[in-house]
C-alpha cells in the first residue's frame, strides 16, 4: 500500500534507517511493523529498576493488513500507538498503572518504580495473573532488602502512630476466594496482618531451602503470609539494593549499606538541571526505622505541620538535613523487633540513616548544622545505612569534609557533582 511505504520512510526520516523494520506475510495479505525504540537516555540505575537493557531498543510490533493498510481490520498493537506516544511515555511509565495504564493518583507524586493502582480490579488483576511470582527471584537474590522491607513494615505496624504511618495499607486478594480481598485498605485489620507478618519463616532458611518449598510451609502454617510478602515486595516503589563490598563508604562502620533511589525519571531529570544551576552536596537524612515503610512507597515529604511530623519544625516547612551524622542519628530512634530469626537483622535494635544528595540553591536554608529544604525536588535519596544493637553509628561523619565527599564522589561514579 503506497500509504504505508510513505509512513515507512516518513519514520526514517525522523528517527534513522533502524527505527523501523517489517516482515510481510504475502499468502494472507498481512505485515509485521516493528518500530524500534531507542532507551539508552534512561539511567543505567533507573534502567536496572525497571529491569530495562539500555542497549537494545524497545519494540513495538503493529499487526495489519498489508494491501488494505488505511482500508482493512485496525491494526492490532502490541504495546503502544505511536513511535512518538512511546517516546514520550517511556520516562513516565511509573506514573501509570501497570495494569490499566491510568494515571496513578499518588499523594505525594510518582516514584521509581512501576507499580498497579488502589483499584481493586488491577489489584486481582496483578495478583493473579503470575505478575507476582517474580517474588521468587527477589528472594534468592535479594535476601537482605526483602527482610529490610519485611523490618520496617513490621516496625510501621507496631508503632502507636501506625494509623498515620503504615500506608499505604496491603491490598492482597485472599487465596482462597480470588474475588474477595483478604487485606483491604478499606477495611482495616491491623492485627491480623501482624499474626501474616510473625508466620513469615526467617530469610536465612529462605535463602537455604528451595523457594517453592518454603512457600508451602509459609501456605501451611499462614496462608495469607506468603500474599502479604509478595506486597510487600512489589508495593516498594523505591530501587533499594545491597552494596558490595567496593561500592561502600568506608567511613561508615556498617556492612548494611545500600543503594537507595526512590526518584522518577522526570524528577532526576528536574535534579541535574538545578544541579548544573546551582551545585549539590550530601547531607544526612534520619527518620524512626517505623516511617521508613512509607517513605520508600511514598517519597520523603514535607511532613512539617502535618500529622506525620513527629519532632517539630522549628526552622519551617521542608526536608530537614544535617551534613552531620551525631544530628541525622539523634532522628533516627532505637526500635525493638518481635521477629524471630531474622537474616540479618541479628538485634533488636536498629537504627537507620540516609544519605541525600541536595541542590546547594537559595531555597536551602541552613541553620548551623540543620539544613531545610522545602522543594522536595531538590532532595534525592543515594545510600541507605542500618547499623544494628552493638553497632555504634558513626556520628562522627560530616559530609563537608573534603576527604568524605570526594569518597562518596568515588562510589556514587560521578566525579562532576560540586560541593
Amino acid at each position: 500500500h503506497p500509504q504505508l511505504e510513505a509512513d515507512l520512510a516518513a519514520v526514517r526520516d525522523l528517527y534513522g534507517h533502524h527505527a523501523v523494520s517489517l516482515r510481510e506475510y504475502g499468502a494472507i495479505d498481512d505485515v509485521d511493523i516493528d518500530l524500534h525504540i531507542d532507551v539508552t537516555f534512561l539511567d543505567e540505575e533507573i534502567a536496572l529498576a525497571w529491569d530495562v537493557i539500555r542497549s537494545e531498543p524497545v519494540i513495538v510490533r503493529l499487526h495489519c493488513s498489508l494491501t488494505q493498510y488505511l482500508n482493512g481490520p485496525v491494526p492490532t498493537v502490541d504495546v503502544f500507538q505511536t513511535m512518538e506516544y512511546a517516546e514520550q511515555r517511556i520516562p513516565v511509565l511509573n506514573e501509570f498503572c501497570v495494569v490499566c495504564d491510568e494515571p496513578h493518583v499518588f499523594q505525594n507524586g510518582p516514584m521509581l518504580r512501576p507499580t498497579v493502582c488502589e483499584r481493586e480490579l488491577c489489584v486481582f488483576a496483578f495478583q493473579t495473573l503470575g505478575v507476582m511470582n517474580e517474588a521468587a527471584d527477589e528472594i534468592a537474590t535479594g535476601a537482605q532488602v526483602v527482610d529490610l522491607l519485611v523490618s520496617m513494615c513490621r516496625s510501621a505496624l507496631e508503632s502507636p502512630r501506625k494509623v498515620v504511618i503504615f500506608e499505604p495499607y496491603p491490598s492482597v486478594v485472599d487465596p482462597n476466594d480470588s474475588q474477595a480481598l483478604a487485606f483491604n485498605p478499606r477495611k482495616k485489620d491491623y492485627d491480623r496482618v501482624m499474626r501474616a507478618l510473625d508466620s513469615i519463616a526467617s530469610f536465612r532458611e529462605m535463602t537455604q531451602a528451595p523457594y517453592l518449598e518454603i512457600k508451602k510451609q509459609m501456605d501451611k502454617h499462614d496462608p495469607l503470609a506468603h500474599p502479604l510478602l509478595q506486597w510487600v515486595i512489589s508495593s516498594n516503589r523505591s530501587h533499594i539494593v545491597k552494596l558490595p563490598v567496593t561500592r561502600q563508604l568506608k567511613f561508615m562502620h556498617t556492612p548494611h549499606q545500600f543503594l537507595l533511589l526512590s526518584s522518577p525519571p522526570a524528577k532526576e531529570s528536574n535534579f541535574r538541571a538545578a544541579k548544573g544551576l546551582f551545585g549539590s552536596t550530601f547531607a544526612f537524612h534520619g527518620s524512626h526505622i517505623e516511617n521508613w515503610h512509607s517513605i520508600l512507597r511514598n517519597g520523603l515529604v514535607v511532613a512539617s505541620n502535618t500529622r506525620l511530623q513527629l519532632h517539630g519544625a522549628i526552622y519551617g516547612s521542608g526536608i530537614y538535613l544535617s551534613p552531620l551524622s551525631s544530628i541525622s542519628f539523634g532522628y533516627s530512634g532505637l526500635k525493638t523487633f518481635r521477629s524471630q530469626n531474622p537474616q540479618f537483622l541479628q538485634s533488636r535494635n536498629l537504627k537507620c540513616i540516609a544519605l541525600c544528595e541536595v541542590i546547594t540553591s537559595p531555597d536551602l536554608h541552613k541553620h548551623g548544622d540543620i539544613w531545610v529544604v522545602p522543594n522536595t525536588d531538590h532532595v534525592c535519596t543515594r545510600f541507605f545505612f542500618v547499623y544494628e544493637d552493638g553497632q555504634v553509628g558513626d556520628t562522627s561523619i560530616n559530609t563537608q569534609d573534603p576527604g568524605i565527599h570526594r569518597e562518596i564522589l568515588r562510589v556514587i561514579g560521578n566525579q562532576t557533582a560540586t560541593g
